[in-house]
């Protein structure tokens, strides 16, 4: 495995040929453009959203290309704070075309799931991401065998069969 600098990862999200799956394990996460915004929430400020403008429309461009773009989260319910916040903003990624899909833990206990969060794209590249206990981002490694690829499709494929569309999945 490889690092990967953020600078690299940020082309590979916009520059895939025809397909990223991202799976997403934890309950919390503490990135540095989010905080200040779930931050908000937390004490009922509004938010215009317009800090997810960028990545919306970098998933339109994506939609318009005939790229396809989905993710699963995995959540313990009742949800935790940041999977709350989470939920309240997906709507806009949706609207984009990110197919966000939610599936409570407790129907995955009997899928096997790699160690990390991952992103694969077009079934070449995994991309593991690394955090912290308190969720902040740790690094990125980046993996090409074929080992991997497989064990990642058919975790992300077996919890995407048992998750809830984000316009159905209702928070607990």
């Amino acid at each position: 495995m490889a690092s990967i600098s953020d600078d690299e990862f940020d082309r590979l999200l916009t520059g895939f040929g025809q397909e990223s799956i991202h799976l997403e394990t934890r309950d919390a996460y503490g990135t540095a453009v989010e905080l200040p915004h779930m931050a908000k929430w937390a004490v009922g400020e509004p938010d215009d959203s317009e800090w997810l403008e960028g990545w919306c429309a970098v998933l339109r461009s994506h939609v318009a290309a005939g790229r396809s773009v989905r993710r699963a989260r995995i959540v313990s319910e009742p949800l935790s704070g940041y999977q709350l916040w989470s939920h309240s903003i997906a709507q806009p990624m949706v609207d984009a075309g990110e197919d966000i899909r939610w599936a409570p833990r407790r129907l995955i206990s009997s899928i096997g799931l790699p160690g990390n969060d991952f992103y694969l794209f077009d079934d070449r590249l995994v991309v593991f991401l690394h955090y912290s206990g308190n969720g902040l981002a740790r690094g990125k490694d980046t993996s090409t065998d074929p080992g991997d690829i497989r064990m990642c499709r058919k975790a992300f494929e077996a919890v995407w069969t048992l998750a809830i569309p984000h316009r159905d999945y209702q928070p607990i």
